[in-house]
């Protein structure tokens, strides 16, 4: 295959970028635990947890899906390398949720991320709501102890309400241990919640669009210090001008540019795992939310990979 036609990761040169994407940007299936791959892509289609619009159990489909259109760049600009040659990735397809039960969910997601854990597996995961990000945190805190979180949202979910709610995940894990709130950071807030009794720094939406990248990437490292670090992104973290498909909308949110940009500067954070949540298809004319949901996991790949 010449240079010219080649296209990234294992895309056929001669297949069409409209053709059906089975998984994340065409990188392989995980066969088990003696599978080379380092970092290991799951799809959680689990959205019983949301409280405003439903539909993101359809985002680990759509941001599959979206991807296609990523996979032209043999290196993804503006990084300067191609990602397989640093990092091998494969998915691992969608955990079959039992329908209903959010119970045996909670149990399964714990299991399927401990055990990949276990064999040694840095995880990527499609939401599903952002309820799932409570036994992912759940398995990473019993592997690593507890972690610092990276949270880019418009809300907190720091509310108190019902075990499965999308809204109180980071409650229960406070609660639970899981999480080092001195050494964790949300990102893009836009909504109200207590000041007085939040443990967690904000950086508010006004003030990230009003602060440089890079400026606001220091701050991030001075918080998290060295600590080992789990990532998790709500898509609507991003203005509904750049994700209009999702549960919970709130304008006067964050650009994708802005949030790349910080994304990409995160070079010096100890990340362990992300996952990328609420994507909710259905509501789209245009593939837009799930096109930003993919170009941001994409990035977070290079991201673990200019790190090793």
């Amino acid at each position: 295959m010449t240079d010219e036609n080649r296209v990234v990761n294992h895309r056929a040169g001669n297949e069409p970028l409209f053709g059906n994407v089975a998984h994340f940007m065409g990188f392989p299936s995980y066969e088990g635990a003696g599978c080379a791959a380092e970092a290991v892509i799951t799809g959680v289609p689990f959205d019983l947890a949301t409280t405003g619009r439903p539909g993101a159990r359809l985002g680990p489909w759509a941001i599959r899906q979206a991807s296609s259109n990523l996979l032209w760049e043999t290196v993804r600009w503006p990084w300067e390398f191609e990602l397989t040659s640093k990092l091998e990735v494969a998915d691992a397809g969608d955990l079959q949720v039992p329908p209903g039960d959010a119970s045996r969910l909670t149990e399964q997601l714990e299991q399927h991320a401990s055990a990949l854990l276990s064999a040694g597996k840095h995880l990527v995961t499609f939401g599903g709501d952002h309820f799932i990000t409570l036994p992912l945190l759940r398995a990473h805190a019993r592997s690593l102890g507890p972690l610092a979180l990276i949270h880019f949202d418009a809300h907190t979910d720091n509310y108190r309400g019902g075990l499965y709610d999308h809204g109180t995940f980071l409650a229960t894990a406070l609660r639970e241990g899981l999480i080092l709130p001195e050494r964790s950071v949300q990102i893009g807030i836009r909504t109200a919640y207590d000041k007085l009794h939040h443990p967690f720094t904000v950086l508010d939406a006004l003030q990230v669009d009003k602060t440089p990248a890079a400026a606001l990437v220091q701050t991030i490292q001075e918080i998290t210090a060295g600590q080992l670090c789990y990532l998790s992104f709500d898509i609507d973290c991003l203005d509904p001008a750049f994700a209009p498909s999702t549960g919970t909308p709130v304008v006067g949110g964050v650009s994708t540019t802005k949030a790349l940009e910080i994304l990409r500067q995160l070079t010096s954070c100890r990340l362990v795992g992300m996952d990328l949540v609420e994507v909710a298809p259905a509501t789209q004319q245009v593939d837009v939310t799930a096109l930003a949901a993919a170009t941001l996991v994409l990035d977070y790949l290079y991201l673990v990979a200019a790190g090793r």
